[in-house]
């Protein structure tokens, strides 16, 4: 990829590529997709430019509706991101919530060490420093080498990332009437592949959990 300027304008004539070639393979996509869109999937991951969400499941535009972050960070108060969980919940009836972190992540990396990011990031990494504390509480960390501690931190984000969503109310309503799926995944940036954790839980679990967090 050219540096500079160039950067900008090589990918504009990448576009330009982009629509000629699905034009020709794919004839009625683009013009489908200008109709509206009904995604499968809604994907909450990170912002990292190694981890383009559309490329890595080898999907088609309108097949996933998308919100990422630094660290792929999903707390009840971020408006950006229950924003997004709402519209395509209730709105776009997608089948699928994923909650995606991914290996060599640099946020995580950053709550994991203690560094002072600086700005905002330091506001936004603290949920990620604060489950990186309870897993040290936990003894979590013993044993293990930098990788397999950031790996866990990761695990863990995604994991924590799952709770939220899962307690959202629009969310459970969802999950009760018609089947709504959550799940949690990592992806691998030097093998390119997902790997599915298991977030699963009892129906006495879930039961509560409606008990708790669902209204109206």
């Amino acid at each position: 990829m050219p540096s500079d300027d160039n950067a900008f304008h090589a990918l504009l004539r990448q576009n330009k590529d982009f629509a000629s070639k699905t034009q020709s393979s794919n004839p009625d996509l683009l013009s489908k997709c200008a109709k509206g869109q009904s995604p499968s999937t809604l994907w909450l991951g990170c912002s990292d430019s190694r981890c383009p969400e559309t490329t890595l499941l080898a999907a088609q535009p309108g097949d996933v509706f998308v919100h990422r972050n630094i660290a792929n960070v999903i707390t009840p108060h971020d408006l950006s991101s229950q924003s997004v969980i709402y519209y395509a919940v209730n709105y776009l009836k997608v089948q699928h919530v994923v909650v995606a972190g991914h290996t060599s992540c640099g946020g995580v990396a950053a709550a994991l060490g203690g560094a002072v990011v600086g700005g905002t990031m330091d506001a936004w990494l603290m949920p990620v420093r604060e489950l990186r504390a309870q897993l040290l509480e936990k003894g979590e960390f013993e044993g293990k080498d930098d990788k397999a501690k950031g790996l866990a931190l990761v695990e863990a984000n995604v994991k924590r990332g799952v709770d939220v969503v899962r307690k959202n109310p629009e969310v459970l309503r969802a999950m009760e009437e018609r089947g709504l799926g959550v799940h949690g995944v990592v992806y691998d940036v030097g093998t390119g592949e997902l790997r599915e954790l298991d977030t699963g839980e009892e129906e006495e679990n879930l039961k509560k959990r409606l008990e708790n967090f669902k209204v109206g």
